[in-house]
């Protein structure tokens, strides 16, 4: 289980991250005195830092170099300024990511996940998920469906493992392709129904059918 140290003095903000990031089973600490940050990291060694800009006393810059003069943690900066000069410093100053604020918490997750697996190899949620008569082997990329290993590209791992996660909801395509690609824009829109439809015909090919759905203009769905 990784650990997920909050620097965030919008209490709200800061609980709602919390209570989400808990539902994907990290474990989370939240840094409530703003002189503290380094102590704290020191202490509680985290596996990833989610870090605000505007802070009391010290800014999440100064904070992001003194986390950096100790260790390489992934780094995620979170805030509402947006200007390309912020970003900029941010990745000047050692940070892994930016993502502006207001932001959707399942897209923040689907990055804390990928700059996990970058920085430790890191799986998600354990070593198997299973639904409706399909268990994801996250060891090794791979499902099985009665009984049968089938092999899954890269993608097919992913878009699979996120359906499954949040089976009964319905997700976007944007959503999809945004926890696939860290920027959709940079992503023909062709490519996510390609992977969705090579998924779908192993999970046929293998006894299941209309396993993932389409929700006509809203995306798809595993019930």
């Amino acid at each position: 289980m990784a650990k997920i140290m909050i620097v965030e003095d919008e209490v709200v903000i800061r609980q709602l991250i919390s209570e989400e990031l808990a539902k994907w089973k990290f474990e989370v600490f939240q840094t409530t005195d703003f002189n503290e940050v380094l102590n704290d990291f020191e202490r509680e060694q985290p596996q990833l830092v989610l870090l605000d800009i505007n802070l009391p006393v010290f800014d999440g810059y100064y904070w992001c170099q003194q986390i950096r003069a100790v260790s390489k943690v992934p780094i995620i900066f979170i805030s509402s300024r947006n200007t390309n000069m912020d970003q900029i410093m941010a990745m000047n100053m050692g940070a892994d990511d930016y993502i502006t604020k207001p932001f959707q918490v399942d897209i923040l997750v689907a990055k804390i996940n990928a700059l996990l697996r970058r920085s430790y190899n890191y799986v998600e949620g354990g070593e198997t998920l299973s639904h409706n008569g399909i268990t994801l082997n996250m060891d090794n990329s791979s499902m099985a469906i009665n009984g049968q290993v089938i092999d899954l590209s890269k993608n097919e791992y992913r878009l699979l493992f996120i359906l499954m996660k949040q089976h009964g909801k319905i997700l976007s395509r944007e959503k999809l392709l945004r926890a696939l690609w860290d920027d959709e824009r940079f992503v023909d829109d062709n490519t996510l129904t390609v992977n969705i439809n090579r998924l779908r015909r192993k999970i046929q090919q293998a006894g299941i059918d209309e396993y993932i759905q389409t929700k006509v203009g809203q995306g798809y769905i595993i019930p």
